[in-house]
C-alpha cells in the first residue's frame, strides 16, 4: 500500500510498505481522510520522544475511514464509517482508570508510537476497539469532518479546564484552526463576547467570520489596551492561548479578570518552555492557571456528536483536500499562515 512514512531527522518517503492483516481483536481501516495538525509538523521539525532514533513511522492522527476487514471477535461491519480517538492508555494506571488516557505515562498513539493515517489502509489495535476509541459514525457526516473531531475534542478539553459559560467574556489568543475551533465552541456555550488575538490579518478575518465580536492585531493594536477599554477595566473572564508564545502566556494574568481562568493550550517548543509568571498577579486576583493536552475518548464522542448535529460547522474550516502522493504540498500549506486545515485523502 501506498504511504508516507517518517525516517527521522526531517525525512519523509512517499512509498510502498505491506498492508497490514488484522489478527484477532482488530480491525483495518481505509484511511479516507487524514488532517495535518501542528503535531505532524514538529515532529518533522524534532522529531519525537515516542519514536525512537532509528525507527520508521506512518504519521497522521487525525484520521476517519471505514471498516474493511476485522479478525475475530470485533463486533464492527464491513463498510461501516468510523472515526478513532488516536490516544490509547494502557488502561490500569490511575490516569486511565479516571478516564484520562491521555494523561497515561505509558500511553500509545496512532501516527506517533502507532502506525497512523498518512497511507491507504491503518491497522486498529485491539485495545483501541476495548477501550471505545473507535466511534462510529452518522451516514450523513463527511469522512473529512470526522477527521478534524480529534483537534475538536482537544478544544473541548480545553474549554472544559476553565469552565467557559454563558455570559462569559472570553480572549483567544492565536487563531489557526485550534484558535478558530475555540471561537465556535465559545460561542456555542455561551460566551457573551469573544475577542481574538492574532498577528496575521487572514486568520483574523477567519475567525470574525467564525463567530468573534473583536478581533485585534496586537501589532497594530496594544492589547492590554484594547481588553481594557471593551471590558471597563474589568478584564476578561477566560483566556485560551492558543499560540505558542511564551509572551502570551505572561500576558494573560494581566488580561483577565479577578477570578479569572487561564489555559494554556498551545505548548512551548522543547527547550524554550520556562516562563515569568508574576506570582502576586495569581494571588491578589486568585486566578485558575490551567494547561491541557490532547483529550480522552469522552471528548472525542463529544466532538463527533458535534459535528454530527451541525452545532459546529467543522467543514468551513477545511483549507484544502489533497491526494496522498501530494503530502509536501501539503505540509507547506499547512506551514502557511494563510491556511486553516488541510486534509489528505489516501
Amino acid at each position: 500500500m501506498r504511504a508516507v512514512v517518517y525516517r527521522g531527522d526531517g525525512k519523509i518517503d512517499f512509498t510502498n510498505i505491506p498492508q497490514p492483516r488484522p489478527g484477532p481483536g482488530e480491525a483495518l481501516l481505509r484511511v479516507i481522510a487524514c488532517g495535518i495538525c501542528g503535531t505532524d509538523l514538529r515532529i518533522l521539525k524534532s522529531g519525537h520522544h515516542r519514536i525512537p532514533t532509528g525507527t520508521s513511522r506512518v504519521l497522521g492522527h487525525e484520521l476517519a475511514g471505514e471498516i474493511v476487514e476485522v479478525g475475530e471477535g470485533v463486533d464492527l461491519a464491513i463498510g461501516t464509517g468510523v472515526g478513532v480517538a488516536p490516544n490509547i492508555g494502557c488502561g490500569t494506571c490511575i490516569q486511565c482508570v479516571s478516564e484520562w488516557p491521555n494523561l497515561c505515562a505509558d500511553y500509545d498513539a496512532f501516527g506517533i508510537s502507532l502506525d497512523g493515517g498518512f497511507a491507504e489502509y491503518m491497522l486498529i489495535t485491539t485495545e483501541a476497539i476495548q477501550q471505545g476509541n473507535v466511534v462510529v459514525v452518522p451516514d450523513h457526516v463527511l469522512t473529512q469532518e470526522t477527521a478534524l473531531a480529534e483537534p475538536l475534542s482537544c478544544c473541548l478539553n480545553g474549554q472544559e479546564a476553565v469552565s467557559v459559560g454563558v455570559g462569559d467574556i472570553v480572549l483567544i489568543v492565536g487563531a489557526g484552526p485550534i484558535g478558530v475551533m475555540h471561537v465556535m465552541l465559545a460561542r456555542l456555550s455561551g460566551a457573551r463576547m469573544i475577542l481574538v488575538s492574532e498577528l496575521t490579518e487572514a486568520r483574523l478575518k477567519e475567525a470574525e467570520i467564525h463567530g468573534a465580536d473583536v478581533i485585534i492585531n496586537p501589532e497594530k493594536d496594544d492589547l492590554l489596551t484594547a481588553v481594557r477599554d471593551l471590558t471597563h477595566d474589568h478584564g476578561v473572564d477566560v483566556v485560551i492561548v492558543a499560540a505558542s508564545s511564551r509572551i502570551a502566556q505572561e500576558q494573560a494574568l494581566e488580561l483577565v479578570a479577578s477570578r479569572g481562568r487561564i489555559n494554556f493550550f498551545g505548548g512551548l517548543q522543547r527547550g524554550d518552555s520556562m516562563v515569568s509568571l508574576d506570582a502576586n498577579l495569581i494571588h491578589y486576583k486568585q486566578l485558575v492557571i490551567t494547561g491541557t493536552t490532547g483529550s480522552n475518548v469522552r471528548q472525542y464522542r463529544s466532538a463527533i456528536n458535534l459535528i454530527a448535529s451541525k452545532r459546529i460547522l467543522i467543514e468551513d474550516l477545511i483549507s484544502g483536500r489533497l491526494p496522498l502522493d501530494q503530502f509536501d504540498e501539503g505540509i507547506r500549506r499547512s506551514q502557511s499562515v494563510r491556511e486553516m486545515r488541510i486534509v489528505l485523502e489516501p
